[in-house]
């Protein structure tokens, strides 16, 4: 399902979110009721971990992200051949990776005296706003979350030993699992037809995002 598709670059559980162990009451309520309860609480979180993998228009995508709400985020994406060291903070995206990112960003003669070396850019640069939308909480979770099918209830499950309730949207085989205790934080989404499967956990941990030192602007690199 789109809505349990992350697109993120083309193309997001067990959070602490609330330390009280007692059922929520999303058990009891329709799977759209659900789906609108992850929303929300998703929507006021300040921080998640975001960890998996997807098919995002047939191309393998693996992420890693800490975010922060508001403010950007940092971690690791795997795209196209390319690993991505990625931090978001203040209208602007940091990248670091191999080869193959350099030659992609800056051409094979620059990469190979620039390669290691952090290179920022404008968050708005058409070439990388889909990595900024990675780093982006609300962004990720809407594009998780806001387009779907026709959901119907699944078996309630535990998701890393925490109780869940799970909708469906069987038209596009993807499982949205939803927290049933504490706050009803997104879980997981799972798409078993094509192996993918992303993880939302740590809600509200303290997270902290740095720019990197020294980074080299690609605006100044192609003037």
């Amino acid at each position: 399902m789109a809505a349990f598709a992350l697109t993120a670059l083309a193309v997001a559980v067990g959070g602490c979110g609330s330390s009280s162990p007692s059922h929520n009451g999303v058990a009891g309520e329709s799977p759209a009721q659900i789906l609108a309860a992850a929303r929300a609480a998703a929507a006021g979180a300040a921080t998640v971990h975001v960890s998996g993998s997807i098919l995002s228009a047939g191309k393998p995508i693996s992420l890693d992200m800490e975010l922060v709400s508001g403010k950007g985020g940092s971690g690791r994406v795997d795209v196209e051949g390319m690993t991505v060291e990625l931090i978001a903070l203040e209208k602007a995206v940091y990248v670091n990776g191999d080869l193959a990112l350099y030659d992609r960003v800056v051409g094979p003669e620059a990469a190979r005296v620039l390669q290691g070396r952090w290179l920022k850019v404008p968050a708005s640069s058409a070439s990388f706003a889909p990595l900024a939308a990675v780093t982006d909480l609300q962004t990720l979770i809407d594009t998780a979350l806001e387009d779907h099918g026709p959901l119907v209830a699944a078996p309630s499950s535990t998701v890393d030993g925490r109780s869940a309730v799970a909708v469906t949207d069987p038209e596009r085989g993807g499982t949205l699992y939803v927290s049933s205790t504490g706050e009803p934080f997104p879980l997981e989404i799972a798409k078993p037809a094509t192996g993918g499967r992303i993880v939302f956990d740590r809600w509200n941990q303290a997270v902290t995002v740095q720019a990197p030192e020294n980074a080299i602007s690609v605006r100044q690199l192609t003037r």
